[in-house]
This record gives C-alpha cells, sequence and structure tokens, in this order.
C-alpha cells in the first residue's frame, strides 16, 4: 500500500512540474554585461523569434527554456552588439575600388602607388582616397605638377583622408572648366603665386567628384558584403550612415528584404535640396533593419584640412578662419522644416565658431527641453561658454574618439595652447549634455570599436602614446564608453527601447568576446577578438 502511495505522489509530482518552453537559442555560464540601468552582470539568457525572452541565472533559464541550440559559452564575456554612431558604411563600400592612400609618408609614395594602380584601374579615372599630409615630413599640402607629367591625358582626383581635401590634376581641371577666376561658396580653389596647385577645398570638390562616373549596382552590392563581413567581425551590429543618397537606400533596402545584407543601418540622408519636400511628405523610413530617420548637413570643413570654422584665426595660418560650407540663413531654413518633422537634424559641426553657430540655430529652433534628439556631429572644438546649450535644448554629441588620437600630433599647432583644451572634450561634453554617442567615422579613421573604447579611456593611440594620456582629464570611464557604443548610441536615433542593451523584451543583438573590456589590462583592449556576432538570435559571425 505504501509503495503504491510513493508511486501515486511521484506520478503527481511530475504531472505538476512546469514544461519547459521552448525557444531558439538559448546561451549559458556566460559573463553576460546587460548594460541595463543598473550594469546588471548576468548567466544565461533564452531568446526566441529575435528577441530575449527571459536573461538571468544559469539555473532559472536552464530550468524553464530548452531549445535544439544551447550554447556553453565557459565563461565568455558577453556584450551588446557594437553601435556605430557615426560612419560611411556604404561610402567605404563603394570606395573599394579606389586606390588607398591610407598611411602613406610621402607625396612620393602616393605618385609611385596611383601609377601602379593606373595600370589596372577599373575606370578610366584616377580615383584614391586617405592621404594627410600631416602624415609627411613636409606638412605642406601637394601640388599637382607632378601628376600633370605622370597623367598629362587621364585625369585624377585624390581625396584627403578626411573627405574635406583633394588634389587633382590639370586634365581634371579643364575638364570642368576649372580655373583662377573660379569662385565656390563654402570652398576654396587653391592658388599660389597666381597659379593653381590643383588643391579643392570642401565645396570646391564637388565641381570634381560629384561628375566622377559611379559604380554598378551589382558592384555596390558586392562592396556592401565585404563591408558588412568586417563590421562583423569587429562586433557591430549597426551603423549610423552618415548623409546616404536615395540610390544607395533603394540598394540597401532591397539587400536587407531579400536576406543578403544582416547588418542594421540607420540613414542619414545628404543634404540634397530636392530630398527635403519629398521625405517630407514620406515620413520617417523604418524596416527590421533599415531606418531612413534623419538627413546630414555640412556646417563647416574638418581641422586637419584647415577648412573648420573657428572663432578666432588658426595659430598656423595667421588671417584665416576656416569658413561654413553652408550660410546660417539655410541652415536655419533647414532646421525649421525638419522640426515640424519627425526627422532628427544631424549637423557635422568641427569648429568652435560652427559650433557655436549651429548650437544657436538649433537652440532658436527646439527652443526648450525636448524629444527631437538633434544631434551635433563631430562636436570637436567648443567654447566651454556654449556647452549649456546641450542640455538646455536636448543635444546630443555624437562624437569620435580616435580623432582625437589621430590629431593630436598637430592640433595644438592649429588651436594653440589655450583652444586646444577645448577640443575634443569628450567628458565634458558627458558633463553637459547627460549622454554622448560614439563612433569611429569609418574610413576616415579605423572601423574598429576597440580602438574607439580604448582611444575613449585611455586617450592614447593604438601604440600607446602618450604615456600619460591626451587630455587625459576628457577621458570617459570603461562604463560610460560602453554606453556610448551601445545604449546611448540606440537613444541618438530612437531605437533604445530595441537595442542598445541585453534585457527581456529586446532584440537579442549581441556579442562573444575573449577579453572583458569593463575590468582587463587597458593595453588588452585594442587585442580583444570577437568570437561570435548575433544578429536578431541569428549568428552572423
Amino acid at each position: 500500500m505504501l509503495k503504491n502511495t510513493f508511486i501515486f505522489t511521484l506520478a503527481i509530482l511530475f504531472s505538476c512540474s512546469p514544461k519547459k518552453e521552448m525557444v531558439d537559442l538559448i546561451i549559458h555560464h556566460a559573463k553576460i554585461c546587460s548594460v541595463d540601468s543598473t550594469f546588471t552582470f548576468y548567466e544565461a539568457m533564452a531568446i526566441k523569434n529575435g528577441k530575449i525572452v527571459e536573461i538571468g541565472k544559469n539555473q532559472i533559464i536552464l530550468n524553464n527554456y530548452e531549445s535544439e541550440q544551447t550554447i556553453n559559452v565557459n565563461g565568455k564575456f558577453i556584450f551588446p552588439g557594437f553601435i556605430d554612431a557615426h560612419c560611411h558604411f556604404t561610402g567605404y563600400a563603394t570606395d573599394l575600388w579606389k586606390c588607398d592612400l591610407t598611411g602613406t609618408k610621402s607625396f612620393k609614395e602616393i605618385l609611385d602607388k596611383i601609377k601602379n594602380y593606373s595600370k589596372d584601374a577599373p575606370m578610366y579615372w584616377i580615383y584614391a582616397r586617405g592621404w594627410d599630409q600631416n602624415d609627411w615630413d613636409l606638412k605642406e599640402y601637394p601640388n599637382k605638377k607632378e601628376l600633370d607629367k605622370l597623367f598629362p591625358s587621364r585625369p585624377v582626383f585624390l581625396k584627403r583622408v578626411d573627405g574635406h581635401a583633394a588634389i587633382v590634376n590639370q586634365v581634371a581641371l579643364d575638364l570642368f572648366g576649372i580655373n583662377k577666376k573660379t569662385k565656390v561658396k563654402g570652398g576654396s580653389v587653391e592658388l599660389k603665386d597666381g597659379k593653381l596647385t590643383g588643391i579643392l577645398l570642401d565645396n570646391a570638390m564637388d565641381l570634381v567628384d560629384k561628375k566622377i562616373p559611379i559604380i554598378s549596382d551589382s558592384l555596390a552590392k558586392k562592396y556592401y558584403k565585404v563591408i558588412e563581413k568586417k563590421c562583423f567581425s569587429f562586433g557591430l551590429t549597426q551603423v549610423h550612415d552618415c548623409g546616404v543618397s536615395e540610390q544607395t537606400i533603394e540598394l540597401i533596402d532591397q539587400e536587407q528584404k531579400d536576406g543578403k545584407l544582416k547588418i542594421k543601418i540607420f540613414a542619414l540622408l545628404q543634404d540634397e535640396p530636392s530630398y527635403y519636400e519629398k521625405w517630407l511628405k514620406k515620413g520617417v523610413y523604418k524596416t527590421e533593419r533599415l531606418t531612413v530617420g534623419g538627413f546630414k548637413l555640412y556646417a563647416d570643413g574638418a581641422l586637419g584640412s584647415r577648412g573648420a570654422c573657428l572663432l578666432k584665426s588658426y595659430t598656423d595660418l595667421p588671417n584665416w578662419n576656416g569658413f561654413l560650407l553652408n550660410d546660417s540663413d539655410r541652415m536655419y531654413e533647414i532646421a525649421q522644416k525638419l522640426y515640424k518633422s519627425n526627422f532628427q537634424l544631424c549637423t557635422h559641426a568641427i569648429g568652435d565658431s560652427a559650433n557655436r553657430q549651429i548650437l544657436k540655430i538649433y537652440a532658436s529652433t527646439l527652443k526648450t527641453k525636448n524629444n527631437k534628439r538633434w544631434r551635433i556631429e563631430h562636436a570637436q572644438v567648443l567654447n566651454k561658454s556654449d556647452l549649456n546649450y546641450f542640455d538646455k535644448y536636448s543635444i546630443i554629441p555624437s562624437v569620435q574618439p580616435t580623432h582625437a588620437t589621430s590629431d593630436m600630433y598637430w592640433a595644438k599647432n592649429r588651436l594653440g595652447e589655450k583652444r586646444i583644451k577645448e577640443a575634443y572634450a569628450y567628458n565634458d561634453l558627458l558633463k553637459a549634455a547627460g549622454y554622448i554617442a560614439l563612433g569611429t567615422d569609418f574610413p576616415v579613421e579605423d572601423i574598429s570599436p576597440f580602438k574607439t573604447f580604448y582611444a575613449a579611456v585611455a586617450r592614447q593611440d593604438s601604440n600607446g602614446f602618450p604615456t600619460e594620456g591626451f587630455q587625459k582629464e576628457n577621458a570617459l570611464s570603461r562604463k560610460n564608453a560602453l554606453k556610448g557604443m551601445t545604449i546611448w548610441a540606440a537613444y541618438a536615433n530612437f531605437e533604445e527601447t530595441k537595442i542598445g542593451s541585453l534585457e527581456k523584451g529586446k532584440m537579442a543583438d549581441f556579442i562573444i568576446l575573449d577579453t572583458d573590456l569593463l575590468s582587463c589590462d587597458l593595453k588588452k583592449i585594442i587585442k580583444t577578438k570577437v568570437l561570435a556576432t548575433y544578429i536578431n538570435g541569428e549568428k552572423v559571425y
């Protein structure tokens, strides 16, 4: 009788035990940095239909869920997928046919490279990008004389690393009627001793660049996949692609819908006058992986090419303050248009004068605290008296920490002893705004978010220079740097409820690393390896 009672009791217990819920993926025995409001670390998570259905201790997840795909990661570190809040994903891709001049140490080296490139160049044009005269012994703009000798009948266009200056040969100048009398608003055609040097600054580049034939759609799609793979290898699950054409958006949209492109893209439309009326009627475009949610506007150029607009003259070029690429009236008009829409306004501003003008335009339009989430892209040099605008008008600083560690070798020459202290001031910006979005600006800088993280917290380049860190007082804490690459970057495009942290109900965008970025030795950050990248619970790398 007792035996029968025992068996009956066991049967009741087993029949009452809850049935495990089937899910698509279980990750367990991990160190999961959630980047939630409390920065909680978890051990396991269950994923279904691309979302996190539960996150917690190993025992809870394994007791309540089962899956055909259950992975023990053996104590590896899991973080939310990185978000690059400012880059040029499609531009980088379609630049792959061009000659890469990154890291060249002299104009002679450039000439040698393009001479070799010209033999098998896919187009008649010789198009290259990536040179930086600041890396040369003679830190001056080159002259087109040698280009004219090498290519007397073939057009040449060599764009500077920041995309704000270029050198062209005489053939290219003649092709588009550029001469000593050519004037361009928001740009300049350089003359030296009354002769054309071939240097075109900012808007003057458009006289040539916009007329160079573009690559085919099929080749562009091929290159998108190449850059996507590179992004995944560095743990990037979303990129904010800044200044994109309608044609590019159509290509990206189709590739994503066909399942050929998995990366998530937040696209900022380029400042094309015809786009405003059309897209303001259309509204924000949103799919599972693509959002067309804002416009990229240029206030000024770059510091390296002396196109950044400064309040006072460049220290190394007296009586020159740089210039605005758009006049204030036009920028104000665009701000007014976008204020009435659900599109974000994201403005490139480098110099302290450009930043001040944009901040004032934002302020006069926004009027008070708000949820428009307008952004200043780069926010590189700011007079300290202007920092209050960020909090007062809910403006987001979107910065790229590797700019600081790339520019630090020559930026002081441009700005002088006092003004350099107001440049690349990321911690000051964070304190002023309450949040900060971090990106790379690739291909201007390296695509690696680990270099972004390292530059933000160590204020050193990849070689560990300078030992004490560049203006270390403006370093970000590790937690804040991580937030800038995840949840704050998601906030910068209205997606903080979907991505940017690992929480129940959010999309399962995460990466598995071999290193704990929050506690490892600083030198190990750049060497961190991505073991796996997941988007919507799907392993993409």
